[in-house]
C-alpha cells in the first residue's frame, strides 16, 4: 500500500504490481466538480486496490465523500453523502470496453502516459451527483387540481347560452 496518493498513475503498471492506494484527495483538486459543488471544502477518501480479476486488469474499491451541491429548487446548500463501490475494468479500446463483465465499469486507458488518479476520482463523483438536485420537501410547483379548474367558470358558456337562444 502506498503511504502517500500519487498524482498520475500508470494503471497497467498498477495491476501488475498489485498495488493499493487509500488516502484523502481534497476536494478542491477536482476541478471538474467545481460549478456543480456549493463548495468545495473537505476531501474525497479513496480505496482502491489495483489487481486482476480473471483475465481482467481491474480497479476495485471506494470511494466516499460529502459533496455540498445547490439545491435546483431552492438554491440552499444540499448536503450529498456519496459512498460508492468501484469496479472499473481498464481497457485500451471500445471494442474491449463492449466485451467486459456487467459488473465492471470501462476505464479507457488511450495512451502510454500516466494518468491523473484525479481523474478516476472525478469519474466516480460525477456519476453519483444526481442531474437535478434537490432536497426532499423541494419538488416541482404545484399544479392546480381538478377542483381548482371545476370552479372556474368557462368563458365561452355565455355565447353557448346565445346560440340556443337564437335558434
Amino acid at each position: 500500500m502506498l503511504d502517500h496518493l500519487p498524482d498520475k498513475l500508470d494503471p497497467y503498471e498498477f495491476v501488475e504490481k498489485k498495488r493499493r492506494i487509500k488516502g484523502k484527495l481534497a476536494l478542491a483538486a477536482l476541478d471538474r466538480l467545481h460549478d456543480l459543488l456549493l463548495n468545495c471544502e473537505g476531501a474525497v477518501n479513496i480505496d482502491l486496490e489495483f489487481r486482476r480479476e480473471a483475465r481482467i486488469a481491474a480497479v476495485v474499491g471506494r470511494i466516499e465523500a460529502e459533496l455540498v451541491l445547490r439545491c435546483q429548487c431552492c438554491l440552499e446548500a444540499l448536503p450529498w453523502p456519496v459512498a460508492g463501490e468501484v469496479r472499473l475494468g481498464l481497457v485500451r479500446s471500445i471494442d474491449e470496453a463492449n466485451l467486459l463483465p456487467e459488473a465492471f465499469e470501462p476505464l479507457l486507458v488511450e495512451s502510454e502516459e500516466p494518468m491523473a488518479l484525479a481523474d478516476i476520482v472525478q469519474d466516480e463523483l460525477l456519476l453519483a451527483i444526481p442531474p437535478i438536485p434537490q432536497h426532499e420537501y423541494c419538488g416541482p410547483p404545484k399544479k392546480p387540481g381538478k377542483a381548482a379548474a371545476e370552479t372556474r367558470e368557462n368563458p365561452f358558456a355565455a355565447l353557448a347560452q346565445l346560440k340556443k337562444t337564437n335558434l
